[in-house]
């Protein structure tokens, strides 16, 4: 008898690199991996034009997230079920954590396994950045949350993260429309007694991602990945 998969697999045919296959071998050994994540009804194709921007020396995978998104939107993808806006079921994003992570040792045992390993995702793949580290805090080093937030509940990992403090960068704008009030005030309340947080404002990009951002994420990486950088000033939102 064989077991049923309990949830959705990160479909690895569909992984966009930053650099080609042939060279992961080689590269990954050597170079801090920085998972890329999506945002609700995108692609994996959508923020792998960040990688460029990202620090010299990292290697990027952009993931599809493993859940078809539901009716009007066609060929996109979700981490995790929309129940209540910004309040989504925990399980959700346990099962999405546990299939990135199985992701990772199928990479691990193919071509070997990274010096660190970051989470850097946008909205959904945001709070699923944080999530990896919720889920295993020893195996992540950073996350970078882009307009997303921190899900409720308890995750086992949670007391670990608390006491290790990685590094966390949280971006946003004041006038996001899609972060409801209780997602930001709920991330505001947990961030900073469990990461060493960098929260900064970035008005004007409402749900959306600037150059400004991505300059302060690529210095927030350098400093956290490589220490060759000024680390930014943190300033809680």
């Amino acid at each position: 008898m064989t077991d049923t998969p309990r949830r959705a697999a990160i479909n690895d045919a569909a992984v966009v690199w930053s650099v080609p296959t042939e060279e992961l071998a080689a590269r990954l050994p050597v170079s801090p991996l920085i998972i890329i994540m999506h945002g609700y009804g995108s692609h994996e194709n959508d923020l792998i034009s960040l990688a460029p921007l990202l620090p010299e020396g990292t290697v990027a995978a952009s993931l599809r997230a493993p859940l078809l998104a539901p009716h009007p939107i066609e060929n996109g993808f979700s981490w995790f079920t929309i129940t209540e806006p910004g309040n989504p079921r925990v399980s959700g994003l346990d099962d999405a954590a546990a299939s990135v992570i199985d992701w990772l040792d199928r990479v691990e045992q193919t071509y070997g396994t990274p010096p660190s390993v970051s989470g850097l995702g946008f909205s959904q793949g945001g709070a699923m950045a944080v999530h990896l580290l919720r889920t295993a805090p020893e195996r992540f080093a950073t996350a970078v949350n882009l307009s997303g937030f921190v899900a409720s509940g308890q995750v086992h990992g949670d007391r670990a993260m608390a006491e290790l403090r990685r590094p966390v960068f949280w971006g946003r704008d004041v006038a996001d429309p899609i972060i409801t009030n209780d997602a930001v005030e709920r991330t505001q309340d947990w961030l900073p007694s469990h990461s060493d947080l960098t929260a900064k404002l970035y008005p004007g990009i409402h749900h959306g991602v600037s150059q400004e951002e991505i300059t302060d994420v690529a210095e927030f990486l350098s400093e956290h990945l490589f220490g060759r950088a000024t680390p930014a000033s943190a300033t809680d939102a």
